[in-house]
This record gives C-alpha cells, structure tokens and sequence, in this order.
C-alpha cells in the first residue's frame, strides 16, 4: 500500500488508475479505525478498482471546547489494518499541507446542516464539508464511502454533492455495531467500564421506539419521549437530543408518513456518542 503525504503524490496514483480504466472508490476517516472503518474499505473493495483511503483529524470541525487535542490516534495500526482490508493507497498529509497559511476559503451548507448535531455544534459541519469538498478534490473518487452512523454527516455530503454537480457517488453503507448493540466508534475508547455497560442502552432505546413505530405510534413526540426516558434512566448520562426527522431533508415533522430518521447524541462525562435508527423502512 502506497502512503502518500502530499496532494501531488495523491493525484499523481490517482491519475495512474484513472489512466488504467480503474474505478476509484475512496474512504474518508480520522484515523483510529475499527471494524466500522473496515466495512468501508471492503465495500469499496468489491466495487472499485482502486481503493483510497485517507487520515485527517480535521481542526476545522472540533469547537473550542471539544476533543481535537486529545482525539485517538495510532497511525501504524491504522496503516496495518488498511493494508491488511485492501487498500491501494493511503493519503495521510500534515495539516499544513490541507490548510496552508493564509487559507481562508470555507464551505457553508444548508438545510440539513442546521438542525441536531448542526445546532448543537456550531460550525462543525462547515469544517465536515469544507475538508470533503478538498479530499474530493484531490482524491477525485468515483465513489465515496460513508457509515450510517454518522447519518446526518452522510446527508450533508449528499446535498453538497449535488448541489455543487461533484461527479462522483457518495454510498452510504451499515452501522457496523459490537456484540451488545454499541455503534463502533473511535470514541468508545474514552468510556470508563462503567459507561461501557450503559452505553448500548441507546441502541436499545433507537430499538424500542422503532418497535413502536412499527406497531402503530405515528406521534414523533411520543417517540422520541420514549427514548428520552430510557437514557434518562442510565446514571450520569446527558442527553444532547433526541428528534426524529424527515428524510432526506431533516426537516420538522409532527406525524410519520414517510421514513424518518430517529437520531440521538449522549454524553457519558465527556464523551459523546451518536446513533440513529430509520423509521418506517
């Protein structure tokens, strides 16, 4: 596996296969990588003829007050693993190679943006679409892979997608969860082994109200105050929201009609988790 770290050394592999008639399918991350990460790299595997992956802990998306400074990071097992799942090349560039000095170009998005972790982290997703938008440009996949886990991320880069005409398809595959439910994520790792076993509470509770759903209950608000109730429950747990939205809009809704996103964000002590479930597939 090539490991670039700098854009013209990434353009220049990505020129060759685009030369050699491969497809390129590319997969975005900020390192730390577990099996959720690997689901990424198979599909992408199964599909293109060339798979790129990138890691970037991205400043432009963390506020003042959150996790930059001490955001996991092992680059030679990531490095392994990426290898060992099938990846042709790695682009793993210094910040000053994505910002340079004087950068000051940024990309703003809309509609879906602005509501759960948009309103609750200002200017996160404008750090989200800005460093895509250049990993887009440099990589220049013909598909790029994201997890449903981070579902309103996915919908923010699908919009951007589109609405700037980027020629290339943004695939979003499957929460790749742990045995008990827990969404993969890099930041599980922060958990106390208290906070480990309450964790997948909020699967269960995405779970229940689905079941609901299912069975008939069409109010979101009685939805959502299910799920309310059985985070409330678990000791030292915050929650950030938790709001079912329609799709692919994120707009209000007071009624399911359609498929619906249920989302939630919940901080144990620092560490905040995201998860979500469709409703009405």
């Amino acid at each position: 596996m090539l490991v670039c770290s700098t854009i013209a050394e990434m353009r220049d592999f990505v020129r060759d296969q685009k030369v050699g008639g491969r497809q390129v399918g590319f997969v975005p991350t900020m390192g730390y990588l577990h099996q959720g990460h690997m689901a990424l790299v198979e599909r992408a595997r199964r599909e293109c003829g060339a798979v790129v992956a990138s890691i970037f802990v991205n400043p432009l998306q963390f506020g003042p007050s959150e996790d930059l400074a001490v955001y996991p990071r092992d680059f030679e097992r990531d490095r392994a693993l990426l290898e060992r799942y099938g990846a042709d090349a790695l682009f793993y560039p210094a910040v000053e190679e994505m910002y340079p000095r004087g950068f000051c170009t940024q990309v703003e998005v809309g509609g879906p943006a602005g509501c759960l972790c948009g309103k609750s982290r200002p200017g996160h997703f404008r750090g989200v679409a800005t460093v895509v938008a250049k990993l887009f440009n440099i990589v220049q996949p013909d598909r790029a892979y994201f997890g449903q886990k981070d579902a309103q991320q996915v919908l923010v880069i699908k919009r951007m997608v589109e609405d700037l005409n980027l020629p290339l398809e943004v695939v979003t595959v499957a929460t790749v969860r742990e045995s008990d439910g827990l969404a993969m994520s890099s930041r599980n790792v922060y958990l106390s082994r208290e906070q480990r076993a309450m964790a997948p509470s909020l699967y269960r509770s995405l779970k229940a109200a689905a079941r609901a759903a299912s069975g008939g209950e069409r109010d979101p608000r009685r939805l959502e105050g299910m799920v309310r109730e059985n985070i409330a429950a678990l000791p030292g747990a915050g929650i950030d929201y938790v709001e079912i939205r329609s799709l692919p809009d994120l707009g209000e809704t007071d009624r399911l009609t359609a498929p619906s996103l249920l989302a939630l964000a919940v901080r144990f002590g620092k560490t905040r988790l995201i998860d979500n479930i469709i409703l009405g597939e």
